[in-house]
């Protein structure tokens, strides 16, 4: 009876999560445990009220470890449109549960501003990170970026394009690595008029992460859903294919879901959908182990 009741929760929060990339997941967030961290909330990062972000800490285990934990920074879709990051707890506990510091900013949407100021907003999120992280016990030199959908076309423009790094005091070797799930990075021409007003044609062009890529950028991990209806995984094949050509490091790895799940994998009560969780910890393990703090002066 247990298993029957919990494959039907399963199959609601599945049908909950195919419906929007980023409504408020109120059964995930019922199922996502309170225990296995701690947080420090609504922190500013800029002065508008939708520049805010909410860190997620580990609870100490056993022994006092030596080290210093990395510091993921998540941005989560939306369309940059909306999105709140109260309901992206389940991804502090995801990762804050594995030993990670996570921060888990705001940015200001469309109608409120357009295309660059929300990445723009994401830079300084991405320098308060780099300045404070040290503050709560977690080590600035390993900082990634990690983003879903929108939250991934953002980041890896931040990784890519260095200009946006650049004037906040940042480079891009700055970034330790990048987690982009599900992400739209080659995503002209333009088939909304809604987008099309996100993304001014003065500025459209620069919104295409895989325009960028120089050779420069941080490793990167692409996490793409075969059955994605919602952004073409072409956008993640071109972009990897356009790092490889350069030189720069990339994972793709591949999931038999849709747009919705690629984050809501990594949650609790969805964690046995596919290894999503799983495959970014290792990748992250394995960049904090190999990477050098003085890769900036290589």
């Amino acid at each position: 009876m247990v298993n029957a009741l919990f494959g039907r929760l399963l199959m609601v929060l599945l049908a909950g999560l195919s419906l929007s990339a980023c409504s408020p997941i109120g059964l995930v967030d019922a199922l996502t445990p309170r225990e296995t961290y701690r947080t420090v909330g609504t922190i500013a990062y800029g002065a508008s009220e939708r520049q805010r972000l909410d860190v997620y800490l580990p609870l100490p285990q056993g022994a006092v470890s030596t080290s210093a934990m990395p510091v993921v920074v998540f941005f989560y879709g939306g369309s940059w449109q909306n999105g709140d990051r109260a309901d992206y707890r389940f991804v502090g506990e995801a990762l804050a549960s594995r030993g990670f510091m996570v921060i888990v900013p705001d940015y200001r949407t469309y109608p409120e501003v357009t295309f660059p100021t929300f990445v723009d907003d994401a830079a300084l999120a991405v320098r308060w990170a780099r300045r404070h992280a040290g503050e709560y016990g977690a080590d600035p030199e390993h900082l990634f970026l990690m983003g879903h959908s929108a939250g991934a076309q953002i980041v890896a423009l931040l990784a890519t394009d260095a200009t946006y790094l650049r004037a906040n005091g940042l480079r891009q070797c700055d970034i330790a690595g990048v987690i982009g799930l599900a992400g739209p990075y080659d995503f002209l021409p333009l088939h909304s008029a809604v987008l099309g007003r996100i993304f001014p044609a003065s500025v459209r062009l620069a919104s295409q992460p895989i325009h960028f890529v120089t050779g420069e950028e941080p490793s990167m991990f692409l996490g793409v859903g075969d059955t994605d209806t919602v952004v073409d995984p072409g956008n993640t094949e071109r972009f990897a294919e356009q790092l490889r050509s350069h030189g720069s490091e990339v994972q793709v790895h591949h999931y038999p879901v849709g747009h919705a799940m690629m984050i809501g994998a990594v949650s609790v009560p969805l964690r046995g959908v596919a290894p999503v969780l799983d495959d970014i910890v290792t990748y992250l393990n394995a960049s904090t182990e190999h990477a050098s703090a003085d890769r900036c002066r290589s």
